[in-house]
Order: structure tokens, then sequence, then C-alpha cells
């Protein structure tokens, strides 16, 4: 049996319940996305249990998902167990307890849903030329090198709309990537949320017939557009068809996916900072622009209050909002402390980050199961940040969030006045 390093604690049953078969995960269901929302759904059983370990059906249960039963680490503690690959089994795992059928990915399971263990997987181990293949997409997207010249000029990236006498940001980052990329994905993602019931979206499979055409047109842009990346991955035996969809998955579900996400949500905190944290960032950045799965075995994990043990089989979930808003590590982590991860702070705190399904002090790997769009999200964060602050001094906005995830306005800019 596995047991983490750290100083025993008192072992401890598991706490929670899945209820009645079929009954239990539907209303767990229920709870999660209808009555009690994401994080409230999680909080409240914390409570209730006076656990951060515990056990629930995890969404969405029946009858897109056979088993919805999960052991759920909901602290900053506990949640690292998920990086234990010699301990803890991901094949067919990515995000909760579901896996789309493979014809969404051109009938092969991409590298996300592959276990680090299996000997035939894109970037395994038995084969260092796929280790090389991960290895140049992992560096292609971590360096300043890889963005095309015409982005860090600025060069379309990003336009101002006047609508309805308000200025609503319309964000280009991955022009440079494939042109329409960003249209093609928002267009298919109305498809399956808009023109679909969110009932019946969270209750059957959908479809890959009502997605065919679109994925083929982008499968064939990054066909084409990728040639260069693709002639080398011929070169180390690996199929082109195979590494072809896996750039599909990555630059949409990791890369996208972040970005889509984190934009809105990095303007969102800025923003309510305020008119100082604008002047500050302004300033600096003209100074510097001006210069230049399943447990593999019986296992113990520890919360910080009590140790758990999980046998080998049965399924871990890691919610990461709550690991990374661990009140016992982070010091009032629901606030937005600018320059938190900053000095002293990077040393200590970075470690804590685990949003891209590792520490922020690790890089992706074949031996992990790291976001290989890590860097990528970060770097263009970066990036529209600068090129943000140095055109204008501050702004006002307004932020929303709906089914197709977070949206802000903004309402008015003011122009830079130095640079």
């Amino acid at each position: 049996m596995f047991q983490s390093s750290k100083p025993q604690l008192p072992l401890k049953q598991i706490p929670g319940s899945y209820g009645l078969p079929f009954f239990g995960p539907i209303r767990d269901r229920h709870d999660y996305f209808y009555h009690q929302g994401r994080d409230n759904f999680f909080a409240t059983r914390i409570k209730q249990h006076n656990s951060t370990v515990i056990k629930i059906n995890m969404p969405p249960g029946p009858f897109i998902s056979s088993n919805s039963k999960v052991i759920a680490l909901l602290d900053g503690a506990s949640f690292p167990i998920l990086f234990y690959n010699t301990k803890v089994e991901k094949r067919n795992v990515l995000d909760g307890t579901f896996m789309p059928s493979t014809p969404f990915t051109g009938g092969h399971r991409v590298c996300a849903y592959l276990d680090t263990t299996e000997p035939n997987q894109l970037y395994s181990n038995a084969s260092l030329s796929k280790i090389s293949f991960l290895g140049k997409m992992v560096r292609r997207t971590s360096t300043l090198s890889w963005v095309p010249p015409r982005l860090t000029s600025c060069s379309g990236f990003f336009v101002i709309i006047k609508i309805h006498q308000r200025q609503t940001l319309v964000l280009r980052v991955l022009d440079y990537l494939i042109r329409g990329f960003y249209f093609s994905l928002f267009r298919l993602q109305r498809l399956v949320f808009l023109r679909s019931s969110t009932i019946l979206i969270r209750t059957v499979p959908f479809p890959f017939c009502f997605a065919t055409s679109r994925y083929k047109k982008l499968y064939e842009a990054f066909l084409k557009e990728a040639k260069t990346v693709l002639d080398e991955v011929e070169k180390l035996g690996i199929k082109r068809s195979e590494a072809c969809h896996n750039l599909v998955f990555m630059a949409g579900f990791n890369a996208y996916g972040g970005l889509k996400n984190q934009f809105p949500i990095l303007m969102k905190w800025i923003g309510l900072a305020g008119e100082s944290l604008h002047k500050e960032l302004a300033e600096e950045i003209r100074t510097v622009v001006k210069e230049e799965g399943g447990a593999r075995e019986d296992l113990v994990v520890q919360s910080h209050d009590a140790s758990f043990e999980i046998k080998k089989g049965d399924m871990i979930f890691g919610y990461q909002p709550f690991a990374t808003k661990d009140p016992r590590i982070f010091e009032d982590p629901e606030e937005f402390v600018a320059r938190r991860f900053v000095g002293e702070g990077e040393k200590k705190l970075l470690k804590h980050v685990l949003w891209s399904n590792g520490s922020e002090t690790e890089e992706p790997s074949p031996e992990n199961k790291q976001c290989p769009g890590k860097n990528l999200v970060v770097l263009l964060c970066r990036l529209f940040l600068v090129e943000f602050f140095l055109r204008y001094d501050t702004f006002e906005f307004e932020y929303k969030t709906g089914v197709l995830g977070a949206a802000i306005t903004i309402k008015s800019f003011t122009k830079a006045s130095t640079f």
C-alpha cells in the first residue's frame, strides 16, 4: 500500500454517500447543475461531512457515464496525490467520469486519454522518437520565438468594435495558428449548447454525426497549416493522421479551452483591482518595452487533518478550484492579490498552483499528464496584458457568465497618456 511521506495523521473512513443506484447520481447531477451550482455543490458537502475528502457522484451520470462514483479531493493537501502517476491510473480519464467517443478525435484515443504506462501511446516511454515529438511541441509553446512577428507587433491582435455605443473587445489571439479556428470552434459550441436543451445535453451523449463536417474542416486546416510539424512527426515514425488529430485536440481543448476561460477572468480581476493596479501595470510594461484517474493500488491520501484509505480501482476526483483556493495554504484565497506570486510568494506558493493538471513549477513531459498547452495560455495572457496596457491607461467593464462561459464587455477606455 502506498502511503504519503507526510507525518502520519489519524486514519478515518471516507465520509459521504453515493445514494441509491441510478437515483443517487441523478440527484447529485441536479444539485450540481441546477439547485446548488458547482462550487456550492462541493462546499455544502464539505460542511455536511466536516471533511475535504468525501464520496460523491460526479456528473454527468446516467446515461452518459456508466459509473459516477468518485472520491473527491477538495483541498491543497490531498489533491497532489493525483500527480503520482505510478500510483494513480489515468486511462480514459481527463475531465471527470466521461470520455467522448473516439470519432470526435478521428478514431484515435488522443494523448490526453492515454495512461503514462500504455506501451503504444504517442509519447510512450518505449519510444524515444515519440518522446521527442512531445518535447518539441512543449518547447514551441513555451517560448516567444514560437509566436509569429505579427502577434508580437500587435498586428491583428484585437479589434475594437462599437456596438450600441459600447466597445466590445474581440480577441483574435489564435489568428496566427489557424485562420478562422476560433470562429469554427465557437460555431461548434453553439451547435452543442444553443440548439439543444442543456438538460438533454447533460443527460445523453452528443452524437458525432452533428459535428462531422465542422470537425473535418478543422482537421483539414491543421493538416495544411501544420505541414512542417507533421513532416517532422512522420520522420519520428508516428502516423501523420494520428499526430494531426492530437494537434487539433491540443489546440482546441488545451489551448483554446484554457484561453476562452482565462482571458475574461483575467480582465475581470484586473478590472476589479482598480485604476491603481492599471497604472502600476502600464508603467512597468512600458518601461520594460522601452528597454527591450483511478488508483492502481491501495493507497492512503492525507488532507490537512486526517488520512483516508482509497482502494484499488476507486475513481479519484480532484476539484482544482478548491485546491488552489485552500485557506490553509493561501491567505485570503477569495481575494485577488496582484503580487501574490511575486518575490517570496513565487518561492513558497507557486508550487501550490495546480490548474494545469500539475504544479505550476513543473513542465509537461512524457512521464506526466500535465496540460501541453499550459505555457501557451500563460504566454498569451502575458502578451495580451502587455499589448493592452501599451495602448490604454485604464478601463471600465461589465462581466457576465453564461452557458458558453464567461464574457466581458469593455464599457470605456482611457487611452495611454505616455509611451
